[in-house]
């Protein structure tokens, strides 16, 4: 049984003569604290699916077995796998790995609190080329026994012999997730609710997938192609911007420079405003661009660390969400070089824009805004009045009029102009300010 750790007193290199004291933390009591750093179900499969693309996995495969207290979660990829120094070091709580441009992981701790924010158990199956296969596992019951940061060899129970059956020989690594306490109530695991819960996890799961994941579903631009797959099915990426309806419009492109340090780090706006309901192309392919949040909490900016979708809907502080911009929706970019700046959290899930980046953001946006308030309220009286001339005709093209004297005014850079001219008109002749929408 290893032994409980204990202070420590050591002789300072630096200050000879100063006694300095190493406390190590209770391993029970400190595990069980990093349950709760904000992942739910879905973010925490993410955080996994992170680490296999780092793999250069080219396949994830997610299987959610629904057994009642013996209910378990596969996360399992092709990828390059790990030999027996790696899978101890992507289990160690603060990996002393260094993290390159653009890989997906941060902090060293998402296998780990990802992982056991939904079970207490925890295991890894890894095959790496040229080396056996390697098996360990993190119990926080075995912890909690010991008190201390220990690993161990599993038994050659269900889960790893289902783990090795997704490894089928190949390369890769498979995370089993077991002791699911966060997902299933001890009390309640066998019965019915607790089916119907676990089977609503992974409805959610998809549509989380296929929204976090787009830009790497569907091999945009030097992305490679990855496929994931929940159970027996495919996902299909759900892009935000709906860039395959012929009536999408994207404004200029951006690209703005942000300090960190004594450097200068890059960040990239795109903005779209969707089709209102009558201009796409079906009443199917509307509903389904409502995404997860459905409209309204969709509008709005779409941040991408190293093409990751990590945060979307609203506007971050940059302007209040409103039922006449939901057709409004932007994508911001970042490579992991300004993780400090953007304060990303441990769950990768949200963000805070730097100050500087929200003042640069407030005219563009703006602008996104304004197109796309017009959008919609030229829209509005058709589906009033169900298509029937007269009135609502004639304020429809004053609308559609002064909507081309905005989108004129704003791509020739003429946005103080626009509001001049809307003031103008307000004052002078308001009703034409109404029927242009000004």
């Amino acid at each position: 049984m290893a032994r409980h750790p204990e202070e420590i007193e050591r002789t300072a290199h630096v200050n000879p003569g100063t006694a300095i004291t190493s406390v190590a933390p209770s391993a029970a009591r400190l595990t069980d604290s990093l349950r709760d750093v904000g992942y739910d179900f879905s973010s925490a499969v993410a955080d996994l699916i992170d680490n296999s693309i780092s793999a250069g996995a080219g396949r994830v495969r997610v299987h959610m077995e629904f057994d009642g207290e013996n209910s378990r979660v596969f996360i399992a990829d092709d990828g390059t796998g790990m030999g027996v120094k790696g899978v101890r070091e992507a289990l160690r709580f603060g990996s002393r790995r260094e993290y390159a441009l653009g890989d997906l992981g941060r902090y060293g701790l998402g296998l780990k609190t990802a992982s056991l924010s939904q079970g207490r158990s925890v295991t890894v199956v890894t095959r790496a080329a040229g080396v056996k296969l390697q098996m360990q596992r993190l119990d926080l019951d075995f912890i909690a026994q010991h008190d201390d940061w220990v690993l161990y060899v599993p038994p050659a129970g269900t889960a790893v012999v289902r783990a090795r059956e997704l490894l089928a020989g190949d390369t890769g690594t498979v995370v089993v997730w077991e002791k699911l306490d966060r997902i299933l109530p001890a009390k309640q695991a066998t019965g019915g609710w607790a089916k119907r819960r676990f089977d609503g996890l992974r409805e959610k799961l998809k549509s989380h997938l296929s929204m976090v994941f787009h830009r790497f579903l569907a091999g945009e631009g030097d992305i490679p192609k990855l496929e994931i797959w929940v159970d027996d099915e495919q996902l299909t990426a759900w892009d935000p911007f709906q860039r395959q309806e012929q009536e999408t419009k994207e404004l200029g492109a951006e690209s703005f420079e942000v300090m960190v340090g004594d450097r200068v780090g890059g960040v990239y706006l795109r903005r779209f405003i969707l089709p209102s309901r009558n201009a796409f192309s079906t009443q199917e392919a509307f509903d389904a661009a409502s995404g997860p949040l459905k409209w309204n909490r969709q509008q709005g900016l779409y941040i991408y660390r190293a093409n990751r979708l990590v945060q979307w809907g609203g506007w971050a502080g940059t302007r209040a969400v409103d039922e006449h911009t939901k057709l409004a929706r932007a994508s911001i970019d970042f490579d992991t070089d300004l993780d400090d700046v953007f304060n990303i959290n441990v769950a990768k899930m949200r963000v805070a824009l730097p100050p500087q980046l929200k003042q640069m953001l407030s005219r563009p946006v703006s602008e996104l805004c304004i197109l796309a308030n017009n959008a919609y309220r030229v829209d509005a009286p058709r589906r009033r009045n169900n298509g029937h001339a007269g009135a609502s005709s004639e304020v429809s093209n004053g609308a559609e009029i002064g909507l081309a004297i905005k989108a004129a005014l704003i791509r020739t850079d003429n946005f103080d102009a626009l509001n001049a001219i809307a003031k103008l008109l307000n004052e002078e002749s308001p009703d034409l300010a109404r029927s242009l929408g000004f």
